[in-house]
């Protein structure tokens, strides 16, 4: 931002601080995308032009109004600006109400708290270069989930997604088509680990002989969710078995390739 533009307002105090606001709520937006369906319903692409326009009408309406003219600007910018890309309703209430913690007459008191601990607040009015200083030296060089409203588990989510998205990049740029170091195919490697894991792979329990041995009776209630269980392995453990045995009949061309089948191959792949 241009120095000049910075002291141009005629409510120069009132833009300064909503001004701060604003910018505080337009990262804090983008930078609830990384808690998934926590942040957002959907992970919306929030542009700079969002804010450049919010800036300027802020501007406008402080020139142009005795009065601030919070409804307005409330508006314009959770509604109009950036409310325009909001397409789920919970998530138009929720940024309808985060910008209200940021344009409200609570911002023009010196050192205004955004948040319960202190930790962010709204600087002391000065020149553009405090504020520089001020985000260098004072806001949190990691973000503290307080501000986004919500607990500090919501970090753990943000590190998984992350994570998961850094090694799905790794293995997509590994190829689909890559050989081994002994010159294997991948169709080789897919066999081979299937068949490994089909060998491996405990057969059924039997139902009619766990009935017998622990049979269902008031006095043992226990008896009830053991069958309950060997029910629900033996159901996953015939799910695994007839994925693996369909992945070395897609390899030979025997069934065709679906997409469940496909993502099979590639998590067996990728191990």
């Amino acid at each position: 931002m241009d120095k000049n533009e910075f002291e141009s307002c005629d409510k120069t105090t009132a833009y300064k601080a909503l001004l701060w606001g604003l910018c505080f709520f337009n990262a804090l937006i983008l930078e609830r995308r990384k808690f998934g369906p926590l942040g957002w319903n959907i992970p919306y692409q929030f542009s700079s032009s969002d804010l450049a326009i919010s800036q300027a009408q802020l501007m406008v309406f402080l020139n142009h109004f005795e009065k601030i003219p919070w409804e307005a600007l409330r508006y314009m910018v959770a509604e109009a600006n950036y409310g325009g890309r909001v397409t789920d309703p919970n998530d138009r209430t929720a940024i309808i109400l985060i910008l209200e913690d940021y344009y409200n007459p609570s911002m023009l008191k010196p050192n205004h708290k955004l948040v319960e601990s202190g930790k962010y607040y709204v600087p002391t009015e000065g020149p553009l270069d405090t504020y520089h200083e001020f985000i260098r030296e004072q806001v949190p060089l990691n973000d503290l989930t307080e501000v986004f409203g919500l607990h500090d588990n919501a970090e753990i989510t943000a590190a998984i997604n992350h994570t998961n998205d850094m090694l799905g990049a790794a293995l997509a740029l590994q190829g689909a088509s890559s050989s081994s170091g002994g010159g294997q195919s991948m169709d080789d490697i897919l066999n081979e680990l299937a068949s490994d894991i089909l060998r491996k792979l405990p057969k059924n329990f039997d139902m009619e002989a766990a009935a017998k041995r622990h049979p269902i009776k008031y006095e043992d209630s226990m008896n009830t969710v053991l069958q309950q269980e060997l029910l629900r392995y033996n159901r996953l453990v015939s799910v695994v078995r007839t994925s693996l045995v369909n992945v070395g009949k897609a390899i030979a061309g025997e069934v065709p390739l679906s997409p469940e089948l496909e993502e099979v191959c590639s998590s067996i792949f990728n191990n």
